[in-house]
């Protein structure tokens, strides 16, 4: 296996061409269409019959009307072979429709569980998987299946029918010939299972590679601007080069085998018809019309035009199976992602199912994100009702660590995180996230009205209360502004807004859902001066009343919290007021010793009256 298909580890999974259990869920998906299904079906049969048909017409008209010179009854045979035509056609139109609607509703209903899957999963989940992949299951995987729903299973039996249908009259209308005709089908089925085998290798190559640009993309696209901000395009580009040549190459190699299989089944065509002409025409010319039993040019032409129709639903099986083949591969990936595992829900019988009071606890809490990495080691500390707590220390010690494991987007290995003395894991999911709002650093906004992305699609929060969250931020004084005010539409991320001005978004969100507890990660690091001295009141009116945690650097909000966390190497190293902690002279009073230097050091007492705006350094 091919390096990148082991980075890509699901396709490691895929280990047979076909799994009867898997192949059985795939065809799952159709039961709620099983009525379309089956009339797509019977109008696929009907069509294939009425094909097979074809060349016998051709041999009546010839035998019976061209041959002897006829013209009594011309007419009706020339209307019978346009109405043959027409109901092929009709059939044809209403089974394409049929195929195309169930395709289309077994992509709609497969999606739709696929992104409800991704929305309850955990996020540890995320941290493992590239979002190009996972786009890749929605949208080329889903379309390989929509393939087999709307052109494979249904017209491969239909191609069946075919060439039963075809064999069964070249055998009624002269055995002999029939055998003549048929033995080249051998060579055509040894070129189909070449084609086949070869065919596998390049489609895999191709739908794994396919998955790598993907996901190279999403990040690159995600990332333009650190990319231009570092003169980084050069490189990207010839990175980006190396992986689209390697897509390149596998769908080449894909159409090599194509190129062959292609000509080479004409070229075994062209010695069957070749066959049928030496043979027949032999027959014909040598016959005794005393016998009865002679070949008719009628029939010669029939068994041509039938070993046309042969070789074509043969072809078409060896698509139909890679089609299938391709489905297969695909449902698996899909497969496994919807088995993925929820590790973290809902208990069965939740303890707790109503509005938090706000007291946390964690009791010797042990976490790491990958295996014994520990990040967390041992910690345990009390949050009381209303109490606001700032969480300090350098990049990597475990601060929002603690914001993420309260709000169980990880599980502990060890210990327990209680909320109200309940543990989290025996609350109901939703009521638990419920209780919280958090305002992060870098602020998510998604494409739709500022409106929306204050509510977020909360019915519960009113127009005004929206308008009054804007108001108590200040953001109503650049909302106002825009065009069309509070339905002024959002390009994707907040684009065409700065980064404070989305900052303020996310602190009126914050305000409109009401939460029993704040979690603001580093919320005012974007925020420039002027604008953090609208938004600080209220800020402190927010945290009135509710439990807040702060993962800041900005000590215009940490010195206004009850208590101070200090962590180190994901252990709590300590913990106090600020004047309590600088009076220790440990962690804290170095981190703020290295911030201050010279003017901290010429302080006579703790009480230090420090700049608001200052920045908390971080420990290297």
């Amino acid at each position: 296996m091919s390096n990148e298909a082991k980075k890509y580890h699901e396709e490691e999974a895929i280990k047979k061409s076909y799994d009867f259990r898997t192949t059985k869920r795939l065809f799952s998906y159709l039961r709620p269409y099983w009525k379309m299904m089956a009339l797509a079906l019977v109008l696929t049969v009907i069509t294939n019959v009425l094909i097979s048909l074809q060349p016998y017409f051709t041999k009546m008209a010839v035998d019976d009307f061209i041959v002897p010179k006829e013209t009594d009854g011309i007419w009706l045979f020339a209307l019978a072979y346009f109405c043959l035509f027409l109901f092929r056609f009709l059939f044809s139109y209403i089974q394409e429709i049929l195929l195309n609607v169930v395709g289309q509703k077994v992509m709609y209903d497969l999606r739709s569980q696929i992104f409800t899957k991704l929305q309850t999963l955990q996020i540890s989940y995320y941290d493992k998987n590239p979002v190009g992949r996972i786009i890749t299951r929605l949208t080329s995987d889903v379309d390989s299946l929509n393939e087999l729903f709307t052109s494979g299973v249904i017209e491969g039996l239909g191609d069946l029918v075919v060439i039963f249908a075809i064999i069964g009259i070249m055998f009624w209308l002269d055995w002999k010939l029939a055998i003549v005709s048929l033995i080249v089908v051998p060579l055509l089925f040894i070129a189909t299972n070449w084609f086949r085998k070869r065919a596998r290798i390049g489609f895999d190559k191709v739908r794994t590679r396919m998955a790598k640009i993907n996901a190279f993309l999403q990040e690159h696209i995600s990332g333009a601007q650190t990319v231009q901000l570092f003169n980084a395009e050069e490189k990207v580009r010839t990175r980006f080069g190396k992986i689209n040549n390697e897509y390149r190459e596998a769908n080449i190699e894909t159409i090599y085998y194509y190129a062959i299989f292609y000509p080479m089944v004409e070229f075994i065509g062209i010695i069957g018809i070749a066959v049928i002409i030496w043979f027949g025409g032999y027959q014909i010319l040598t016959a005794n019309s005393a016998s009865g039993t002679a070949l008719t040019i009628g029939t010669v032409i029939a068994f041509i035009q039938y070993s046309q129709q042969l070789f074509q639903p043969i072809r078409n099986l060896s698509d139909k199976f890679n089609v299938l083949q391709a489905a297969i591969v695909a449902s698996h990936r899909v497969f496994l992602l919807l088995d993925e595992d929820i590790e973290i829900t809902s208990p069965n019988d939740p303890k707790k199912l109503d509005k938090a009071k706000g007291k946390i606890e964690f009791r010797n809490i042990w976490f790491a994100y990958n295996e014994d990495e520990w990040v967390m080691k041992n910690v345990s500390f009390t949050v009381n009702p209303g109490e606001s707590v700032a969480l300090v220390g350098h990049t990597g010690s475990g601060k929002t660590t603690v914001t993420n494991l309260l709000m169980r987007f990880y599980d502990v290995q060890k210990g327990k995180i209680l909320l109200d003395d309940v543990y989290v894991r025996d609350w109901d999911l939703k009521t638990l996230r419920e209780n919280f709002a958090v305002v992060l650093q870098d602020v998510f906004l998604f494409s739709g009205s500022i409106e929306n992305n204050i509510r977020l699609g909360n019915k519960e929060i009113s127009e005004e209360k929206v308008h009054w969250a804007a108001e108590e931020v200040h953001a109503d004084d650049f909302i106002e502004r825009l065009e069309n005010s509070y339905k002024s539409e959002l390009k994707e991320r907040g684009g065409g807004l700065s980064v404070g001005q989305k900052q303020l978004i996310s602190f009126a969100r914050a305000l409109a859902f009401d939460p029993s507890i704040l979690i603001l990660d580093e919320a005012t690091s974007s925020i420039d001066t002027e604008t953090e001295q609208l938004i600080q009141q209220a800020v402190n009116r927010i945290m009135e009343e509710r439990t807040s945690l702060v993962v800041a650097h900005r000590l215009s909000t940490i010195q206004r919290c009850d208590r101070i966390l200090v962590f180190h190497h994901g252990e709590l190293r300590e913990q106090g007021t600020h004047n309590e902690l600088i009076k220790q002279k440990g962690l804290y009073w170095r981190l703020f010793q290295l911030q201050y230097g010279d003017e901290f050091a010429e302080q006579n007492d703790t009480s230090i009256n420090f700049n608001p705006n200052s920045t908390l350094a971080t420990e290297n």
